[in-house]
């Protein structure tokens, strides 16, 4: 089960593709994001995930939205992984899963990170979540409906 819409956010502090560690408190302060948990770069289905993310990344950027993906491979994996399918986004390394936990996104007793996106405002509340282990294009869909939605 996701975490409520209308609560705030766990702050984090994690190892970023991009910077040396990124805090989502003082990196994102007073902008909007979308984190999206997955369990596992190179996989068949985080990929498909990914690259869809990737091939919207103009329509959440047109939306003033930067997205960031989550799972527990270490930083060399997700280099790789971002380098092999150009992802214009950072990827943060979640080695230990006590983000997962925070964001209710681990499953029990294996200790994977579920599929699940949240979409969090300018002030780092949930304003939109979605989980679906499978559906990897509907996480894209539905995030770009609700960013749709605040705007109107």
């Amino acid at each position: 089960m996701a975490l409520k819409v209308g609560t705030q956010a766990p702050d984090f502090t994690l190892p970023s593709t991009e910077r040396e560690t990124f805090t989502l408190s003082k990196d994102m302060a007073g902008k909007p994001c979308i984190l999206f948990f997955y369990p596992k770069d190179f996989s068949k289905v985080c990929t498909k995930e990914a690259c869809e993310f990737r091939d919207h990344f103009a329509d959440f950027r047109g939306l003033d939205v930067t997205v960031i993906g989550i799972s527990r491979d270490d930083i060399d994996t997700h280099r790789r992984f971002k380098q092999q399918y150009n992802l214009p986004f950072e990827l943060l390394s979640d080695a230990s899963g006590e983000v997962c936990k925070k964001y209710d996104a681990l499953v029990p007793i294996l200790g994977i990170p579920k599929r699940i996106t949240y979409l969090l405002d300018a002030s780092h509340k949930i304003v939109a979540a979605y989980q679906e282990f499978f559906g990897a294009r509907q996480h894209i869909e539905t995030m770009l409906e609700e960013l749709k939605k605040q705007q109107a």
